[in-house]
């Protein structure tokens, strides 16, 4: 019998918990969010009935279609989490809890113009540590500046970095990668790290995660 959403989920919080221990952290210090990207909703119903209220959508259009579609599930939360265009930003901005892929000015003006009459959306900015051509995010040189721009604008939040940092089997540099991130938040005064996936999240919480996108680990390999 193949194992069902609820014990991938069980399984991956016992492995968040062990990396919070191991690091001296609560684990309530640490934000679990489900990336359910391509995933039917039926999946996401599922997580959401063992207990999984964050969830995270890369697309902006297939944010939209399943906020609608899940829209009776009380307490849901959903992170944008994918690079972004302007002519999609209505679809984050109107439902997002938070945005963790904020790398251009124009979005940042366009999503603070269409969230009007919510709270604030926290953001965390995307940096590209590894300067790798095929990743989004800021080179960390320009982060002072955008984050200047950004907190003048008054519907966004800056709570924290991203990042994906190159792929690597070599823990070390996993956690080198990590703690240069942290390092850098820490210097702008950002208190909050989405960093690690299904692949690394656990050296990512020991060095300072405080929220960790996983999908694969949940869901099972994407189609």
């Amino acid at each position: 019998m193949s194992d069902t959403v609820a014990d991938n989920l069980a399984r991956v919080r016992e492995r968040v918990a062990k990396a919070c221990a191991s690091a001296g952290r609560p684990e309530s210090s640490v934000t679990l969010v489900a990336v359910s990207k391509l995933k039917p909703a039926s999946l996401i119903r599922e997580a959401y009935a063992a207990g999984q209220r964050d969830f995270g959508e890369n697309y902006a259009q297939e944010l939209r279609d399943k906020a609608v579609e899940l829209q009776d599930l009380d307490g849901l939360r959903w992170h944008a989490i994918g690079a972004l265009q302007t002519n999609k930003v209505k679809y984050v901005a109107r439902v997002a809890h938070a945005f963790h892929a904020l790398e251009r000015w124009e979005v940042a003006a366009e999503l603070s113009k269409r969230r009007e009459g919510v709270a604030p959306l926290p953001c965390y900015v995307e940096l590209n540590l590894g300067q790798e051509d095929t990743k989004h995010g800021l080179a960390p040189e320009a982060l002072g500046d955008f984050l200047t721009r950004v907190r003048a604008l008054p519907n966004l939040q800056p709570v924290g970095l991203m990042a994906l940092p190159p792929p690597t089997d070599d823990v070390a540099r996993m956690r080198e990668g990590f703690a240069r991130l942290r390092e850098l938040a820490r210097a702008h005064a950002l208190p909050s790290l989405s960093m690690g996936t299904t692949h690394d999240f656990e050296q990512a919480i020991l060095e300072g995660a405080t929220v960790v996108r996983v999908g694969t680990a949940i869901f099972g390999e994407r189609a």
